[in-house]
């Protein structure tokens, strides 16, 4: 009786999972692809913030308090310029592993800041960095819009 019983609770427990159907089959990858993708978000997210606030860093007081344009401010330009996620990344990864004069795409933050050094970072996190920048809404200073549209008006001049 015993047996029977446990057949029994075993036989419910496997009918009342179901077949896995396409449906529950194509949740699941989802979802993992969801968790997947989160988690390199929040690398890209952590390797920026490690690797580029020092001179970026989006809290800033004021424009005056910077030593490099907020990059937000960066990524509106950039994405001008190269409106496709490969390029924007390949251009962001060339720019900081190799910056310089003749390739500057703000130079009124050139102008302010000067050219920015060269990063010794490994091309693989400056393109988790930039795919971040490029696919995410960048925190914003609270004055940036002000400056923005005092600097720029409209339109995106530099």
């Amino acid at each position: 009786m015993k047996r029977f019983l446990a057949l029994i609770s075993f036989s419910i427990g496997l009918v009342s999972c179901g077949p896995l159907t396409k449906e529950k089959n194509d949740r699941i990858a989802a979802q993992d692809t969801a968790d997947t993708n989160t988690v390199q978000t929040n690398e890209g997210y952590t390797l920026m913030k490690n690797n580029c606030y020092a001179c970026h860093h989006p809290n800033s007081a004021s424009h005056d308090d910077l030593i490099a344009p907020p990059l937000v401010a960066v990524k509106r330009r950039y994405q001008i310029q190269y409106p496709k996620k490969e390029e924007f990344v390949n251009a962001m990864v060339e720019w900081v592993q190799n910056p310089s004069q003749e390739r500057v795409l703000m130079p009124g933050a050139v102008d302010q800041f000067n050219v920015m050094i060269s990063m010794p970072l490994d091309t693989e996190v400056l393109q988790k960095i930039a795919s971040y920048m490029y696919e995410n809404e960048l925190e914003r200073p609270d004055w940036f819009e002000e400056h923005f549209k005092e600097m720029h008006g409209n339109g995106v001049n530099n």
